[in-house]
């Protein structure tokens, strides 16, 4: 398995990963994920930000994209992680997610946000693990499939605060990152 950054020669695989995700996964996807034109137009550099797909053989396994937002939140990136069922639980969505913390810090963004369905304990568990804090709960805050109300939690990762600390102990220049 490897993390690579999506170009046009995985857009179909990724069409064909995010097809196989259960109904209820597509419930809490905010792009048209399933359709051709929309995950092409990330491949050709239409869309700011990164995205990045795991990929074992010619599948893909995995896709989490960091989505600069605009205007006076520019400074703020939101981070988008789907796994294949078949792969939850092995680490990918930790991998995956580090990326999107690498891709962050490189382009510049100083805060990053992710929302999680507040039921969702094994996504909370690995955003917290990242140095993600819930900072808002939304509560019946989305509609599921079925109808039923879900709570949203918002948790951010403050990137300065990261790095600060990781230069106080000398790893930031190890890894290439800006001094706090």
């Amino acid at each position: 398995m490897a993390v690579v950054e999506l170009g046009p020669e995985r857009c179909d695989a990724l069409l064909r990963f995010f097809g196989d995700l259960p109904a209820g996964d597509l419930t809490f996807i905010k792009e048209e994920v399933t359709d051709p034109e929309t995950v092409r137009s990330w491949a050709n550099g239409e869309s700011a930000g990164g995205r990045w797909v795991a990929v074992e053989g010619d599948e893909v396994t995995g896709y989490v994209a960091v989505r600069p937002l605009p205007g006076w939140s520019d400074h703020v990136g939101e981070v988008r992680l789907v796994v294949a069922p078949s792969s939850r639980g092995s680490g990918l969505g930790r991998e995956l997610a580090r990326q999107a913390l690498v891709g962050a810090v490189s382009s510049g963004l100083s805060k990053l946000v992710v929302e999680v369905v507040a039921e969702q304990g094994a996504a909370l568990a690995l955003f917290t693990d990242l140095g993600f804090s819930g900072e808002a709960l939304l509560r019946d805050h989305i509609r599921d499939r079925d109808g039923e109300l879900r709570d949203l939690m918002v948790l951010a990762h403050h990137v300065s605060d990261t790095w600060s600390g990781m230069d106080t102990v000398g790893i930031a220049d190890e890894l290439g990152a800006p001094a706090g």
